[in-house]
């Protein structure tokens, strides 16, 4: 674990060479720096691999940004509902069933935001009670860094996404990149967040 200012040097460098292109943006250290201190904060550090896999995770999920996004990377609810009505009344969202992100009788869409992509009522509502933040009443706040981290790092941890947790990859010497990633979307992209995951870990390292 990054422990420490020189520590965390390294990392950012072997990090920006090996996922960032070469290049870190103030906001990408930002969001790295905020998923190292709550990982920290609630785990007491080790565990890199796991580690390794959730900023994997944001990495993807957040399109390399580091920050909070909504789903499609609209600015606004409003930009990001057209744009997902728009890929399901044209075939490519298959996998969707009931538009989830329309919004309900008081207004609210559900959604993906933050550094993982939330979705659904049911979802918002587990995390609430994670986070302790009221998102069904302000599903929005899910896009505050320091929502979205807790989010982020205690769902994969518990299991609240698909009732697969960090543990069931990553725990007695086992390191199973690809299968870790039904604990957030089945095998969707798993073999390309699994080298995320490796890459992070050796900067980690």
């Amino acid at each position: 674990m990054v422990s420490n200012e020189v520590e965390r040097g390294q990392f950012y460098s072997r990090a920006r060479r090996t996922l960032f292109g070469g290049r870190l943006r103030q906001a990408q250290v930002e969001g790295l720096s905020a998923v190292l201190d709550v990982w920290q904060a609630r785990t007491g550090g080790g565990k890199s691999s796991q580690l390794a896999y959730v900023l994997a995770t944001a990495f993807h999920e957040t399109a390399a940004t580091m920050q909070p996004v909504r789903e499609t990377l609209a600015a606004t609810d409003a930009l990001a509902i057209r744009k997902l009505e728009a890929a399901f009344a044209a075939g490519r969202l298959k996998a969707v069933r009931t538009p989830y992100w329309r919004p309900d009788a008081d207004g609210k869409s559900w959604l993906g935001r933050g550094l993982v992509q939330l979705t659904h009522r049911r979802n918002y509502e587990a995390m609430s009670a994670v986070t302790g933040m009221d998102l069904v009443a302000d599903p929005g706040r899910a896009m505050e860094m320091d929502v979205a981290v807790v989010i982020l790092i205690e769902g994969m941890r518990g299991g609240s996404f698909t009732g697969r947790c960090l543990d069931d990859y990553f725990e007695r010497g086992r390191e199973d990149w690809a299968g870790a990633r039904k604990i957030i979307n089945g095998t969707d992209r798993a073999e390309m967040v699994a080298g995320y995951g490796r890459a992070f870990r050796f900067a980690l390292e």
